[in-house]
């Protein structure tokens, strides 16, 4: 579904032409995001493009660690839990590839990172996030907890 939309100045809604562009850019934003989030977009085919790029460009080893967390530290109860480890130098780099990051899933995968650390022996050297889509909450999340986020905006 397509429309033609002219502005003259003002949208009509009390906007600017380029506070309309704006709003409109972000709507683009959060229609991927939720099309990414539906599986249009498969995480898994990004995970696997990005462990493609990682492994063969830049000559790191990617692997999927997962473990069963019996004492729910992440989630709040026992469950399953999973998280992608690039190892540069000896070094293990966590990365969470998700559609959509909200504060919420920033404070998980910091959990996931203390689950990793108990149950590894082995402190993180860094903490890394991608997405389409981060909401300002989770950015400010991220920043606090010193988990960096590649995102689209």
């Amino acid at each position: 579904m397509s429309a033609l939309i002219t502005l003259s100045g003002s949208s009509g809604l009390g906007l600017t032409e380029e506070e309309f562009a704006a709003k409109l850019k972000r709507l683009e934003v959060r229609l991927n995001a939720q099309a990414a989030r539906w599986g249009l977009i498969s995480e898994e085919v990004f995970r696997e493009g990005l462990r493609g790029l990682l492994e063969e460009e830049l000559g790191l080893k990617v692997e999927r660690w997962e473990t069963f967390d019996e004492e729910g530290l992440v989630y709040g109860y026992p469950r399953r839990v999973e998280i992608d480890v690039a190892i540069h130098d000896g070094k293990a780099v966590l990365v969470e590839v998700k559609a959509h990051v909200n504060a919420s899933d920033v404070y998980a995968f910091r959990r996931k990172a203390e689950l990793y650390e108990k149950k590894a022996g082995e402190r993180p050297s860094r903490l890394l996030m991608v997405t389409p889509y981060a909401e300002d909450e989770g950015l400010q999340a991220a920043k606090y907890l010193n988990i960096e986020v590649y995102t689209k905006i």
